[in-house]
């Protein structure tokens, strides 16, 4: 008679122990991940930040993807392209000397560099250039 008890015990106890280390695991796991970019993250309201976005990676189409993704968030990019020399980290160059517009891209685009570099043609804000490490955000689907 006590025999059978101990065994559910025994098994109840072992449900439990397995449920508290799954979710352990998924909370450890949860905080290690990178934070997707914040959606609030956008232009500053009735300012036309000008942005040119340049892929300096092998990879076809990102400089495009970049532009979608800056467009969604407001901000007017004006020229697109590819530049030879590769790069693994994200630049963004403050040309007009606006570092609150070069931290809102660079947050956009997790690990980056920021580096001002004055223009004096004015016709630029801000320069993007994409490194390999950047991962473009999943296009939403649309019947």
């Amino acid at each position: 008679m006590r025999r059978p008890r101990l065994v559910l015990a025994l098994g109840g106890l072992v449900v439990l122990v397995a449920a508290a280390a799954t979710n352990l695991v998924r909370l450890r796991g949860h905080q290690a991940a990178p934070p997707p970019p914040a959606a609030k993250i956008r232009a500053p309201e009735g300012v036309r930040v000008r942005v040119q976005v340049l892929n300096s990676t092998k990879t076809r189409g990102l400089a495009r993807r970049a532009t979608m993704l800056l467009r969604d968030r407001g901000f007017d990019v004006v020229e697109i392209g590819n530049i030879g020399q590769t790069r693994d980290t994200t630049l963004v160059l403050d040309l007009s000397g606006h570092p609150d517009w070069a931290t809102r891209i660079a947050k956009l685009f997790g690990t980056t560099q920021v580096e001002v570099r004055h223009d004096s043609s004015r016709y630029l804000d801000i320069a993007v250039v994409l490194g390999s490490t950047w991962r473009p955000p999943a296009e939403p689907f649309y019947p």
